[in-house]
């Protein structure tokens, strides 16, 4: 999407703030012993109280508000009954629909106590995605994203998933411009344009390199080769003064 009027500015405020909204809640409202549906009910309530529609849900029938992936899932995890355990690694990702507008968020976390090195990577998961958000800015190429990250995730020894990319937001849940990369892609040619709304999201990892399907469900992506994998995600406008990030709590 392309932002048109203020109409359009305002739009996707508002749903990226309830979106982000959501977020904060359901990673504070994480408890040891909870399951992952109880987790996600909390997050379709706060949907519905803001008027607001659950996006995979809506657009492609998931099975769940929201997608909770957690140690081994890298992402699309369907809540469920798994429960939630002290050491866990988590992800949610939060995407939502009003009045016509789509946003898109996402985080990970440790639940409780985790190794030092899953910690870090937590904390750094925050720092690639800024990273990336850093070079948002019309007229810039996109792949200067990708680059940055790219150096990010090098100078601190990580990988990333590289068939796990970010997309154009707005209208729908996904749209031009499609896989955008947050890894360095030489065949990224693309530029940004004013008031372009798309995500950025990388996911960082301590080793693994890809993102495959399992024999559980349709849907669960996995690290491949498992690893720690951790995912940060906004819903970003570009315009000539920078990015004007979307998907902030307030």
């Amino acid at each position: 999407m392309t932002l048109e009027n203020e109409d359009d500015l305002a739009g996707m405020q508002a749903i990226g703030r309830i979106c982000a909204n959501v977020l904060q809640h359901m990673a504070t409202s994480v408890r040891p012993g909870m399951t992952t549906a109880e987790l996600d009910l909390i997050g379709r309530r706060m949907l519905d109280a803001a008027g607001a529609r659950s996006a995979p849900e809506s657009c492609y029938a998931f099975p769940g508000a929201t997608c909770i992936s957690i140690n081994e899932e890298v992402a699309h995890g369907i809540p469920g009954e798994r429960v939630i355990g002290e050491g866990d690694l988590i992800n949610i990702d939060v995407s939502a629909e009003r009045d016509g507008y789509f946003a898109d968020t996402g985080a990970s976390f440790a639940v409780g106590r985790v190794a030092p090195a899953v910690e870090r990577l937590c904390r750094d998961g925050k720092r690639a995605l800024w990273a990336g958000l850093k070079e948002v800015k019309a007229g810039k190429p996109l792949s200067d994203i990708g680059t940055a990250i790219g150096a990010f995730a090098r100078k601190n020894r990580y990988t990333l998933i590289a068939n796990l990319a970010s997309h154009g937001v707005g209208r729908s849940l996904h749209e031009e411009p499609t896989e955008i990369a947050t890894w360095p892609d030489p065949r990224e040619t693309r530029r940004m344009t004013e008031g372009l709304v798309f995500t950025v999201e990388p996911f960082l990892s301590l080793g693994a390199d890809w993102a495959e399907g399992g024999d559980k469900d349709e849907w669960t992506l996995y690290s491949e080769p498992r690893a720690p994998t951790v995912q940060f995600e906004h819903t970003v406008v570009a315009t000539r003064d920078g990015p004007l990030v979307l998907t902030l709590p307030g």
